[in-house]
């Protein structure tokens, strides 16, 4: 993989609804598809979302829409691949904007990046983790071996979007509403869970975006 260069980092402080961060997205693409923007992270915390990739069957989704709707989660049907996954405060959601034909990089050395930046910061805030065979997403070897991390992407025309999702404190209850990923016999974890005690989003922040700037070789800047 050839340095990356620089990065446009956008952070979002606060709770970001689904449809908000998907429009900023799109206008990025759009605009780094013909060089009018620069490569970007954007980093967030969404508001309570449950998304379906472009493929994912709907019996994924195990809770009925009154029910969801009652406890404030969204429903949202979505272009990236993979199945159904849930976003919400206390997790890092990551959607790196980048032309893979500038980094070198095919969609299965970058999706294998992206795990290689949730199993850095993991292990910096004290989870041993990895990845698994045959699989997406990167797993706690601290525990019971719960999923602590998922990647769904989307590329066109050789940009990215869509990207990760790094569980820190999320309220993993949520989870119990769908089968995430689409893997009914593998548990949910979190730093917090694992830990005892969750550092910081903003210190979970830092670390991922360090770890990401050490994968990408690239150098992030507001």
């Amino acid at each position: 993989m050839r340095s990356g260069g620089a990065c446009r980092l956008v952070i979002l402080d606060g709770l970001t609804p689904y449809d908000e961060a998907h429009a900023l997205q799109l206008d990025i693409v759009e605009r780094r598809k013909r060089a009018g923007a620069s490569d970007t992270l954007i980093l967030l915390e969404h508001t309570p979302v449950v998304t379906l990739g472009r493929n994912a069957d709907e019996q994924g989704v195990v809770a009925s829409v009154d029910l969801l709707k009652l406890r404030g989660i969204d429903v949202r049907r979505i272009e990236r691949g993979g199945q159904v996954t849930y976003h919400g405060p206390g997790q890092i959601v990551g959607y790196p904007i980048l032309n893979l034909h500038g980094l070198g990089m095919g969609v299965a050395r970058y999706v294998a990046a992206l795990e290689d930046v949730m199993i850095m910061a993991a292990r910096t805030l004290g989870v041993e983790s990895d990845r698994k065979e045959r699989t997406t997403g990167v797993f706690s070897i601290s525990d019971s071996g719960g999923k602590i991390g998922a990647v769904g992407v989307r590329v066109t025309r050789g940009v990215t979007y869509h990207g990760f999702a790094f569980n820190v404190d999320p309220d993993l209850s949520h989870y119990d509403f769908i089968i995430p990923c689409g893997m009914s016999d593998t548990p949910v974890t979190s730093i917090a869970a694992i830990l005892g005690e969750a550092p910081s989003m903003k210190a979970a922040r830092d670390v991922v975006v360090e770890s990401f700037a050490e994968v990408f070789g690239m150098d992030l800047s507001c």
